[in-house]
């Protein structure tokens, strides 16, 4: 029988730089590539909404000046969470993604609402539009964010960071999308009033983007466990493995994207070899849960009672 004291880590993050088996180098390579697209198209849009008087393409502008600083944003993440981490930084700075994720979702919040204050202004007096210029430059704008989604997408189930990022572009696709109707609406039918309408519904848009983001990042903040896996499922097979009298303790929570940890106490049963045990327990939860980084502690079946009387 192990020593009560005997614990295992089957994995230490502290050098695992690719969290989850994620190349954080390829990522960094789309997130910039996007970043550089964006950027440059963000004046044009800006100049053209200006131009044609169209707050759809102001709104689409501003969307697009936060999608450059959430994916500059991103990009310093990926780096810092890439540096070989201190002692007293045990898990190095793997969290540095989540909560650039976080301030991607409040980003997305914000410029929602103002795109959505503005909107309700302009409802009551919408102002004189170019139609076609501003469907043209919305077209563009549509073209460069899907150009960004297509670099992101590949990436973006791996990284609650590169998700943030990929749903602002996608968002501000949307957007572009609602400001070549209104703008097509304005040259078709001089119909002035789509322009704020088109501009509330990318709020919307936009919000919901930004809500879906924050609470799954908060999920990880709070260390809850992740959406994919049933704790108790994993309980449960951790009982029904060889030597295992009881399972306590049980916590299972992400510690970035695609970094899973797992800590227990396990009680023994007096005639189970605790090496044995811990190999078949690292065994189940990498090959049936994909949690790569566990520590498990063994106890004899005795050894709560044993505390307690003590």
């Amino acid at each position: 029988m192990s020593h009560p004291a005997d614990h295992a880590h089957s994995h230490d993050p502290r050098h695992d730089h690719g969290a989850g088996g994620l190349d954080r180098t390829r990522q960094r390579q789309r997130l910039a590539l996007t970043l550089c697209l964006s950027a440059s198209y963000l004046v044009a849009e800006v100049v053209g909404g200006l131009w044609t008087g169209s707050l759809a393409l102001l709104a689409d502008a501003g969307h697009m000046l936060s999608d450059a600083g959430a994916l500059g944003l991103s990009l310093f993440a990926l780096w810092l969470a890439s540096r070989p981490a201190p002692a007293a930084r045990t898990y190095g700075y793997h969290r540095i993604e989540i909560l650039a994720a976080l301030a991607n979702g409040v980003a997305l919040g914000v410029v929602a609402i103002f795109i959505a204050l503005e909107a309700i202004k302009r409802a009551s007096h919408p102002p004189a539009i170019l139609g076609l210029p501003m469907l043209a430059i919305a077209t563009g704008g549509l073209l460069v964010n899907l150009a960004g989604l297509l670099i992101l997408h590949a990436e973006r189930n791996g990284s609650l960071n590169l998700r943030g990022a990929c749903l602002h572009v996608a968002s501000d696709a949307l957007g572009s999308v609602g400001a070549m109707a209104a703008g097509a609406c304005i040259w078709l039918f001089g119909w002035r009033l789509a322009d704020p309408i088109a501009s509330a519904l990318i709020a919307l848009l936009i919000l919901h983007s930004a809500f879906t983001l924050l609470r799954e990042t908060v999920d990880v903040l709070l260390e809850a466990a992740p959406p994919h896996l049933d704790v108790a499922e994993i309980e449960g097979a951790m009982q029904e493995t060889p030597g295992v009298a009881s399972v306590h303790d049980l916590h299972v929570w992400t510690i970035t994207s695609g970094l899973v940890s797992l800590s227990c106490h396990i009680a023994c049963q007096e005639s189970a070899a605790g090496h044995a045990v811990l190999s078949e327990l690292q065994g189940v939860l990498r090959q049936r849960f994909s949690i790569h980084h566990a520590t498990i502690q063994i106890e004899p079946e005795d050894f709560e009672e044993s505390v307690r009387v003590c």
